[in-house]
């Protein structure tokens, strides 16, 4: 009798629950998709691609007069060289504006095994600074990108002429984040279903959550997001590292750090909060902060006119490279 009334409804429960989870996982289920073809939809004359041997092959966007000022531009994990695309319409005319699609994201094809390791980044903006035989440059990241940025800055001061930290990651990252994604992110088997499936639900609850301007985020934004993930190879290389787990930055390291640098930070930013751009601030001798009220997570995308012409400005007072 107990095990009528009480056993097997809690098992016909389960089972309908393992049912529905397979339905929806069958549902979102979404294989890669050609990188021909992924290449094609968003190609313009800028767009370049840079053999790097061994299956690593960077897609970047090369804009602006060649002799122009030259501004390196790292986006932010899960994020793409389109993230610059508001900096790059203010800046191009006066600048060489190079965005870069960093290993897993966008349109640069990696192989199979690649890490998402700061340092190893690093390296490789370096690489790719010094195949474009860059001279000395400006180099600005956001999030991800900005924790590149400053590992770039350490390891190689005497290619940058400044540094430009957008909501940059580097510190411990917070306990809790409002994004559904990065806390899946924290779970093996989490990682193994984002992994396969077409992740346009997460992206928008996520960027959603990002930003002060709800409205900003678009279906057209997010199926971009959503399609440049399904690029061969790039979702496994994204789910292989969680955000933040990397060697945090100290005040010490920075303290080593010379170069005329400028943070920005979204004041509302949920996912690295403001205090850590005030650490950076404080840390590198100089630097200055800009402090944006009510921008989130993303100023480039949210106020890409505003930022822009503090990057600008901020170029400008740069001493000239001879």
């Amino acid at each position: 009798m107990l095990f009528k009334f009480l056993v097997l409804p809690l098992l016909t429960l389960l089972l309908l629950l393992a049912v529905a989870a397979l339905v929806t996982f069958l549902w979102l289920r979404a294989p890669d998709l050609p990188a021909a073809e992924l290449e094609a939809r968003w190609a313009t004359p800028a767009d370049r691609y840079l053999d790097l041997g061994d299956g690593l092959r960077l897609h970047y966007r090369d804009e602006g007069p060649a002799e122009a000022p030259v501004l390196v531009l790292l986006h932010g994990y899960g994020d793409s060289y389109a993230t610059w695309e508001g900096w790059a319409d203010g800046l191009r005319a006066s600048h060489r504006v190079i965005s870069l699609d960093l290993p897993g994201h966008g349109l640069t094809a990696a192989p199979a095994g690649t890490q998402i390791d700061r340092e190893a980044q690093a390296r490789l903006v370096m690489r790719v600074a010094e195949q474009l035989q860059l001279p000395p440059y400006v180099l600005a990241g956001n999030s991800m990108g900005g924790g590149v940025a400053w590992q770039v800055a350490l390891l190689a001061p005497q290619t940058l002429r400044g540094l430009v930290l957008v909501d940059a990651a580097g510190w411990p990252m917070p306990s809790s984040t409002p994004s559904l994604a990065f806390r899946i992110l924290g779970h093996p088997w989490g990682r193994a279903v984002l992994e396969r499936i077409d992740n346009r639900p997460l992206i928008r609850q996520g960027l959603t959550a990002q930003v002060g301007d709800k409205s900003l985020i678009s279906d057209q934004l997010v199926d971009r997001w959503a399609l440049y993930q399904r690029y061969p190879g790039h979702r496994p290389i994204l789910m292989s590292v969680a955000p933040g787990a990397q060697a945090p930055a100290t005040a010490e390291r920075l303290a080593g750090l010379h170069l005329p640098t400028l943070v920005l930070h979204g004041e509302i930013d949920p996912i690295l909060p403001l205090e850590h751009s005030r650490r950076f601030a404080a840390a590198i001798a100089g630097a200055e902060l800009i402090v944006y009220p009510g921008i989130g997570h993303l100023p480039q995308r949210e106020i890409p006119q505003r930022s822009a012409a503090d990057v600008a400005a901020f170029v400008a007072r740069l001493p000239v490279v001879r």
